[in-house]
């Protein structure tokens, strides 16, 4: 299969540079731009496996989220991988990353989580200042380069591979995590879970099973057996009343490296920047504590986007005295 695709792909490029010989393809469409650019290959593969690559041809304009070959470290670890990968999951992502219409990123307002539509559902962007730089992020991922030309639209070089857009409910998003089974339970047995599926927007953090089961909380029955009101308590501490991704975090504390976050409880969580050191004064991450908390507590999982908030994944139960 991978072979395949490799003796595909060199037919292709062989049968393109004719045809641009032949002055029957434009060489500067998108596709060509994507193919042109040696940090772009793995997402390349994305649109030809795809097959969204023959969209890209057609008049447009389009404006394309094309991560980098290091965003796809965690999703395909080279072009050949996209081969043998499955066909929904690829093509999910290539529709995600695609914008009908030519969206300059830099000239739309300095504000936080302006609504735009991908072929694949909602996206969220943050244009912002931090310190003397304007930062961009999609869903919070950062934008690395901004308004590539192409004669058909627009490319835009993510760091991180956007997360496809699959559930409307926060509740849904959450029942279809494998490692939050616990802190599903008790969001369910506090009746809390109506809430989160409301209107929002809201934003969960949510305890892994091993942070559930060092809490305590060991067993789906015995959590329903637990008194609701105490499950209350403890769910209601990991729910913000805001759709809030990470890099929000980091935009919004300006020159600080600590901030606080209220929770629907009333009480307050502790988010504390995380340095990168790739970044020269920059800062790749956040974690998170509660007043009653000793340590700090990693986000093992981020920004997984639901139609009315945003899910994140954490190493630890927030505790508070409230």
């Amino acid at each position: 299969m991978v072979s395949l695709l490799a003796v595909l792909l060199l037919v292709m490029s062989a049968c393109k540079r004719e045809a641009i010989d032949r002055g029957e393809v434009d060489p500067n469409n998108i596709n060509n731009v994507v193919n042109d650019n040696f940090n772009l290959s793995i997402f390349n593969t994305v649109l030809k496996v795809s097959r969204q690559d023959l969209i890209l041809k057609e008049k447009g304009p389009f404006t394309l989220l094309a991560p980098s070959d290091a965003a796809f470290s965690g999703t395909f670890s080279n072009p050949q991988a996209v081969a043998t990968a499955d066909r929904n999951t690829v093509a999910r992502i290539a529709y995600y990353h695609m914008l009908d219409g030519r969206y300059e990123l830099n000239k739309l307002p300095f504000k936080f989580n302006q609504e735009l539509r991908s072929r694949g559902g909602k996206l969220y962007l943050t244009r912002w200042l931090k310190g003397a730089d304007t930062v961009i992020t999609i869903n919070g991922a950062r934008l690395l380069a901004k308004n590539i030309p192409a004669s058909n639209g627009l490319v835009q070089v993510m760091n991180r591979v956007l997360t496809p857009y699959l559930h409307e409910k926060l509740g849904n998003a959450l029942a279809a995590e494998s490692t939050a089974t616990l802190f599903y339970e008790a969001m369910l047995s506090s009746g809390l879970l109506e809430t989160i599926n409301g209107t929002g927007p809201y934003t969960i953090l949510a305890p892994d099973n091993g942070a559930m089961m060092a809490m305590g909380y060991t067993s789906v029955a015995q959590i329903s057996k637990t008194d609701p009101e105490v499950l209350k308590r403890l769910v209601s501490y990991h729910i913000i009343r805001d759709r809030r991704f990470v890099y929000d975090y980091i935009l919004g504390t300006e020159n600080a490296t600590v901030t606080t976050q209220n929770m629907l409880n009333g009480g307050a969580i502790t988010i504390k920047l995380i340095a990168d050191s790739s970044q020269p004064g920059g800062f790749g991450g956040v974690t998170v504590r509660g007043t009653d908390n000793t340590s700090d507590i990693s986000i093992v999982k981020q920004d997984i986007l639901t139609g009315n908030g945003v899910l994140h994944i954490i190493g630890g139960v927030l505790k508070s005295g409230i």
